[in-house]
């Protein structure tokens, strides 16, 4: 998703038509401000939520958004599906524009998804420079035993993309239910790891992704705003 800000000259030029030369002279009557601020610099960056006004007319407004939901199994995670129904079908009309996912689930995997219209919160969460845990539970077909947490812990070879994956840590609840924690999310990622014991995942759930956790009051398919804090510290303490 490519950046969305600019120069203030630029801006007003795209959103009004008119030259960025003739900006240079509304800026020194005072008559831009930012975010309720007079303007003062022609240089200043201003992003899709900087709030614009020009001769007190409103040029832009619009909010950051970010939502939470518990994504239910059997719905896509995508914007548009001809054949399924999608996460953002789940949302009310109004609520739906101009969302994307952050960090996608698969068809039948349920719990914590994210929606956003920040691409720079969004990008930050689904980078892997960024080392943000994603922590899942998991039910299996058949009993595990200490050795697949030595094999996580390892890292597995994936000969079809040719990569060993991070160490990735497990802890067995029972033996038929564990939590794993991971820093990646390639495709099919724990189903295939899982697949090396020949052990099938029944069910597989997102609990939390870095220090953000599923709200337990959150039915299947409900969601809701994310508080403040709660978009500030889900990075908190890891890599930048």
């Amino acid at each position: 998703m490519e950046s969305k800000r600019a120069r203030l000259d630029r801006f007003i030029s795209s959103k009004t038509g008119m030259s960025r030369r003739d900006v240079r002279p509304i800026l020194a009557r005072g008559e831009i401000t930012i975010d309720g601020n007079k303007a003062t610099d022609i240089n200043q960056l201003v992003d899709e939520f900087t709030h614009v006004t020009l001769n007190s007319k409103l040029i832009q407004s619009k909010r950051p958004r970010y939502i939470m939901m518990n994504k239910p199994t059997g719905v896509v995670s995508a914007t548009k599906d001809n054949t399924h129904q999608t996460v953002v079908d789940l949302l009310k009309r109004k609520e739906s524009t101009g969302l994307h996912i952050v960090g996608r689930l698969d068809f039948n995997t349920s719990g914590l998804l994210l929606l956003t219209n920040d691409g720079r919160w969004s990008r930050r969460l689904s980078s892997p420079e960024s080392k943000i845990a994603k922590l899942y539970r998991v039910v299996l077909e058949k009993p595990m035993t200490t050795d697949y947490v030595k094999a996580f812990a390892k890292g597995m070879y994936f000969n079809y993309e040719g990569i060993t994956t991070k160490p990735a840590k497990l802890e067995i609840i029972d033996e038929y239910t564990a939590k794993i924690s991971l820093i990646e999310g390639r495709y099919h990622q724990i189903k295939r790891m899982f697949g090396r014991f020949q052990n099938r995942v029944v069910k597989l759930h997102r609990l939390a992704v870095g220090n953000l956790s599923l709200d337990q009051k959150l039915a299947s398919g409900e969601y809701r705003t994310l508080k403040e804090i709660e978009v500030k510290t889900i990075t908190k303490g890891v890599s930048s």
